[in-house]
């Protein structure tokens, strides 16, 4: 039985941090995916990571936990921090480019999970985030999976942000989030079936 193993890279959001039930949305994604072969989940966060620091650990990482009798795919899950570290869209979009470039020469499927919406006073700034990381991904068909566009007005995301810290999701934002990524190619991505979420 061939395993399969995806490797998670970001920051705490990848973690789940927040999640009283210390799942996050990958913890929930992992749950609701059945392959055929083995799943092995391997989640390398780092708390308030930019995707200048991501760029430079991710590779010798991901290296580490590679296997040659696994089908080995990587999974970025991006959060904010480039906002916070004052970092220009052209450089974040170069950092996701050099990450997806770099596991396409080294035969890694990858999947793109995009920040979700943080505080009001950075939306419009975030939204184009989001964009620029939707558009590198897309040029080189690499599946993206935007949380913001469908999560920013969303009530209950809002809600879960507001009973919290106003930055980090809870239970529920964290299952938006999964459900989002379940429903936007992770099956196909995975060689599975749609109707396995």
């Amino acid at each position: 039985m061939t395993e399969v193993r995806l490797m998670v890279i970001g920051d705490e959001l990848v973690a789940g941090a927040g999640d009283p039930k210390a799942l996050g949305w990958v913890g929930r994604v992992a749950a609701r995916t059945h392959p055929t072969d083995r799943l092995s989940v391997l989640t390398l966060a780092v708390p308030g990571e930019t995707t200048t620091a991501l760029g430079q650990r991710w590779e010798d990482e991901v290296a580490r936990r590679l296997s040659p009798d696994a089908d080995n795919r990587l999974v970025i899950g991006l959060g904010r921090a480039d906002l916070g570290a004052g970092l220009s869209l052209a450089r974040s979009r170069l950092n996701l480019a050099n990450v997806l470039d770099v596991a396409e020469q080294r035969r890694i499927p990858a999947f793109v999970v995009g920040p979700p919406p943080g505080s009001t006073a950075e939306a419009d700034r975030l939204a184009e985030l989001s964009a620029a990381f939707g558009d590198v991904a897309t040029r080189r068909r690499v599946p993206y999976v935007d949380t913001f566009s469908p999560l920013a007005a969303h009530e209950q995301w809002l809600g879960d942000l507001a009973m919290g810290d106003g930055v980090l999701p809870g239970q529920a934002g964290y299952g938006l989030m999964a459900w989002l990524v379940l429903h936007t190619g992770w099956h196909t991505w995975l060689g599975l079936p749609d109707d396995a979420a």
